[in-house]
């Protein structure tokens, strides 16, 4: 499935405008579908991987909430990857990998979620005159299989929600999750877990 690809370049990024299949960046599995299009950049050393059986949504009109915003997939950082797994449905999220985030199969992420695994800056208060001028570091974002993200939640970087676990709509996650839970508020916490 080759679609058809606009491409810019700058500064070794390359910006996607509409759905494409690049073997070499952006890996596409099988029957995976793109509603509407998302805005996805890629560094010439990065990769996205999108399993089968996707569905990357940024069609406002056939969606339960609002969403304010296309899905966005950006790897734009040398070495930086994102890799979605089987049977998972993006909707009007922001991915912003520096350095990995991965998605497990079965994942539902509901509307304008912001998940990066980057800070942008440094805190740099021996120089906060230079703080602008910083990229910042990165830590890896891990979502196991079968995990539910609420709309409008933020996940952070270095985190990790394990199988199965819900993160309530608008949430702030910036600690691990435990496999099987619910969490929920900014922080997050631990309000259910599930005993089966």
């Amino acid at each position: 499935m080759l679609l058809k690809l606009l491409k810019h370049i700058n500064n070794n990024i390359l910006t996607f405008k509409i759905k494409l299949y690049n073997r070499k960046r952006l890996i596409v599995g099988r029957k995976t579908r793109f509603n509407k299009t998302p805005i996805i950049k890629i560094h010439n050393t990065a990769k996205i991987i999108i399993g089968n059986r996707v569905l990357i949504n940024s069609d406002n009109s056939n969606y339960h909430i609002n969403m304010h915003s296309p899905s966005k997939l950006i790897a734009d950082r040398p070495g930086a990857k994102i890799i979605i797994g089987d049977d998972t449905r993006i909707h009007g999220t922001c991915l912003h990998a520096y350095k990995l985030i991965s998605i497990g199969k079965k994942c539902l992420i509901a509307a304008n979620c912001q998940i990066f695994d980057g800070n942008g800056h440094n805190t740099s208060f021996e120089n906060v005159e230079n703080r602008i001028n910083t990229i910042g570091g990165a830590k890896e974002i891990i979502i196991e299989d079968c995990v539910w993200i609420g709309a409008n939640s933020i996940i952070l970087p270095g985190v990790k929600i394990g199988r199965g676990a819900i993160v309530s709509a608008g949430s702030v996650v910036c600690n691990d999750v435990p496999a099987m839970t619910i969490v929920r508020g900014n922080p997050a916490k631990v309000i259910k877990y599930y005993e089966g």
